[in-house]
């Protein structure tokens, strides 16, 4: 029995025992190399990643109250015999992480584990070796990811220093606009400023409205300065409140040097 092509992707494999069709639920994938020691990466990539992936998990909302995962240079297997591809950082709504991390199946994204493609790619332009505009933009079209952002701070492929692609068909096209990407209900922007100790112009998450999602620093800081309003507004009212007692008082003794009960007033 000839057995259909896609079931090298599938997250079923079908063997051929005298004509009958056997169904293996555990995929064998020994053969796949989740990790790899030569994956070098500059101190501003390293925190550009995390900054991406702290913003999100600290304070953004995802669409529907849904769960997500996101990860930065993780491999993305969406095929059992096909080469992965290793975002800067991607994007996946609607999983979970699964609870043992350790096991071969969990080491990476694997698109038959997760059951489904992560939403959104960024790739950070460290070099035009990277070909993050011809052949990755060609590989996660092909791969289906939606939307493809390129983020290129130190302007290899031109003045336009970030890029956001929508998948359409096949093929992606380029989007005018960072306020919104696809239907994640966020955008992105250039930022300038300091995170985790570097100065730098930074990709950043934006909330619909166009703010900027906040980062668990920034947040820890907002929270840190609503206490300390708190505590202002409540010693001011502590302070009124005490020259409030202080007049009440000293009119009653003004009554009672005049004869007068205040209580009776």
């Amino acid at each position: 029995m000839e057995v259909p092509s896609f079931v090298q992707t599938s997250p079923s494999i079908f063997s051929d025992m005298n004509d009958e069709l056997e169904i293996i639920h555990e995929l064998d994938i020994s053969h796949i190399e989740t990790e790899s020691d030569n994956a070098l990466k500059n101190t501003f990539s390293d925190r550009q990643q995390h900054l991406l992936i702290d913003a999100l998990y600290a304070s953004w909302k995802a669409p529907k109250a849904k769960t997500f995962v996101a990860m930065a240079n993780v491999g993305l297997f969406h095929g059992l015999h096909l080469p992965p591809v290793v975002p800067d950082f991607m994007l996946s709504l609607g999983v979970v992480f699964p609870d043992n991390a350790w096991e071969k199946n969990h080491r990476a994204y694997f698109t038959w584990e997760y059951g489904k493609l992560p939403e959104l790619a960024v790739e950070i332009v460290s070099n035009i070796r990277g070909k993050e505009l011809d052949e990755k933009l060609d590989r996660y079209a092909f791969i289906g990811i939606p939307n493809y952002v390129v983020f290129d701070p130190a302007g290899h492929y031109g003045a336009e220093t970030l890029r956001l692609f929508a998948l359409k068909g096949t093929e992606y096209e380029s989007v005018q606009g960072f306020e919104r990407i696809g239907n994640l209900e966020m955008g992105c922007t250039l930022w300038t400023g300091t995170y985790r100790g570097m100065t730098d112009t930074w990709l950043r998450w934006t909330a619909p409205d166009g703010s900027l999602l906040p980062t668990s620093e920034e947040c820890a800081e907002h929270e840190r300065e609503r206490a300390e309003h708190e505590r202002e507004r409540a010693e001011e009212a502590f302070v009124l409140a005490s020259e409030e007692r202080l007049r009440a008082e000293r009119l009653a003794e003004r009554l009672r040097a005049l004869g007068i009960n205040p209580e009776e007033v």
